[in-house]
C-alpha cells in the first residue's frame, strides 16, 4: 500500500481538504493519512480550537471511506508539531511499498527550507505539491505536482461566517456539518437550535456502514472511536489480502468495540442473552464481555444478521476454539491497529508490508500469541 499525508490544522476540515485527498488518490495512492496538528509551528496558541474537538470534526467528515485514515499521533503528542517528528513515527508504524508522500500546497513551498530538518524530510518521503493560487513559487525538491481543483476558501474564513447559517455548509463535509452544528462548536449563536436526527437503515441498505460509524461514534469517547475505525480499515485491508469480503470485515471492525463503554452490569445483561455459557474468566472480569454484547446489539438494535460478523464481533476479545476467517482477521487488526501503543513493528510488518507472505492462521496464531501473554500480565 501506498501512503499520502496530509497534515494541518484542520480548524474546521472543509472540502477542499477532502478534494486535495482525492487528487492525491488518483495521483497513485492507496490511502491518504489525515494528520491533524496540536499546535502548528507558524500558529501561535490558542489561535486554534481545542486540537480534540478538530480531531472529532476531522473524524465526522471522512465517513466509511476505507481510503481515508486519520492519526492522532501529534495531538497526543502535544507540544508544536513537527512533521519531521510525524514522518518518523508513521513510517515505523505503516508498513509500506513505497516511500510516503508528504502533500503540501504551493503556498508553502517558500518557506519549506525554514522547516525543522527539511533535509531529513527529503530523505524520508517523497513530495506532491498542489496547487493553493496560480504561479506558485518553484520547490527546491524533486517532486510531483498535483492536478487538482483550487479551492480559495480558507478554514480562517469559513470560521468568520458560521453564525451565518447556512452559507457555509456548501464549504464543509456533510458528516462535519452534522458534528459541528449538534455540538455547538465553532458556534456563537444561542438562540440557533438543531439537531440531527439518526434514522434507522437497514443492514443492507448502500449507507448502512455510514450510519453504523455514526452510531458508534456517539456510544464511544473519541480514541476508543479512533481505534475502531483504524480496526475497521485493517480488517478491510486484511479480508482484501486473504479474499474474504472487505465490506463485512469493515462493519465487524467498526462494530467491535461498541459495547465498550457500557457499565458491566449492561454488558452482562446483553450478552447472556446470545444463550452461551460464561467463563470464570468472564465472570471476575466483566469488560471481557464487551464483544458478546456487542454482537446481541448487532442483532437486536441494528438488524446485523450475517453470522461471520456477528461471530467476529463476539469472539474478538477471548477468542474461540473453532473461529472462522473473518473471526482471525478482526482479532488481528484489534490487537495490531497503528493506534496501539507497544506493539511490536514485525507484526504490522507481517501483517499489511509489501513482503508480507504469512498465511492468516500463522499470523493469527503468533499475534495471539503475545495478546495472551499481554493479558495475563495485566490482569489482577
Amino acid at each position: 500500500m501506498k501512503y499520502a499525508i496530509l497534515g494541518g490544522s484542520f480548524d474546521p476540515v472543509h472540502c477542499g481538504h477532502l478534494k486535495l485527498a482525492n487528487a492525491a488518490l488518483d495521483a497513485g495512492y492507496d490511502r491518504v493519512i489525515f494528520v491533524p496538528a496540536f499546535q502548528s509551528p507558524y500558529k501561535g496558541e490558542g489561535q486554534q480550537m481545542q486540537a480534540e474537538r478538530r480531531l472529532e470534526v476531522l473524524l465526522a467528515a471522512l465517513g466509511a471511506d476505507s481510503r481515508w485514515t486519520v492519526d492522532a499521533c501529534e495531538i497526543k503528542r502535544e507540544g508544536v508539531s513537527y512533521t519531521i517528528d510525524t514522518l518518523r513515527d508513521i513510517i515505523v508504524r505503516y508498513p509500506s511499498e513505497a516511500r510516503p508522500a508528504l502533500v503540501l500546497g504551493d503556498d508553502l513551498s517558500a518557506d519549506f527550507l525554514r522547516w525543522k530538518d527539511a533535509d531529513k524530510i527529503a530523505e524520508l518521503a517523497d513530495f506532491v505539491i498542489a496547487r493553493r493560487k496560480p504561479g506558485g513559487p518553484a520547490f527546491p525538491y524533486p517532486h510531483k505536482m498535483l492536478d487538482n481543483e483550487i479551492w480559495d476558501v480558507s478554514s480562517a474564513e469559513i470560521r468568520e461566517c458560521f453564525n451565518l447559517w447556512p452559507s457555509w455548509r456548501g464549504l464543509v463535509p456533510e458528516g462535519a456539518v452534522r458534528m459541528i452544528r449538534s455540538r455547538k462548536y465553532y458556534w456563537q449563536a444561542q438562540d440557533v437550535e438543531w439537531t440531527p436526527a439518526l434514522l434507522q437503515v437497514p443492514a443492507d441498505a448502500p449507507g448502512f456502514l455510514s450510519y453504523m460509524e455514526d452510531s458508534v461514534r456517539g456510544a464511544l469517547d473519541l480514541y476508543r472511536y479512533l481505534h475502531s475505525r483504524n480496526v475497521a480499515l485493517h480488517s478491510s485491508d486484511l479480508a482484501l489480502r486473504f479474499g474474504l469480503d472487505a465490506k463485512k470485515a469493515y462493519l465487524a471492525g467498526i462494530a467491535h468495540d461498541m459495547a465498550r463503554e457500557l457499565r458491566p452490569s449492561d454488558m452482562f445483561s446483553l450478552a447472556e442473552r446470545d444463550g452461551l455459557p460464561f467463563s470464570q474468566l468472564e465472570l471476575d472480569e466483566p469488560f471481557l464481555l464487551h464483544g458478546r454484547a456487542a454482537a446481541v446489539m448487532l442483532v437486536e438494535r441494528f438488524g446485523v444478521e450475517d453470522a461471520d460478523v456477528l461471530e467476529a464481533v463476539r469472539f474478538h476479545t477471548m477468542g474461540s476454539p473453532h473461529l472462522g476467517a473473518l473471526g482471525k482477521i478482526v482479532c488481528l487488526a484489534d490487537k495490531i491497529e497503528v493506534g496501539r501503543p507497544n506493539v511490536d513493528p514485525e507484526f504490522r510488518r507481517l501483517a499489511f508490508g509489501p513482503d508480507a507472505l504469512c498465511d492468516l492462521d500463522a499470523l493469527f496464531n503468533l499475534v495471539k500469541k503475545a495478546a495472551d501473554r499481554h493479558l495475563k500480565e495485566t490482569l489482577p
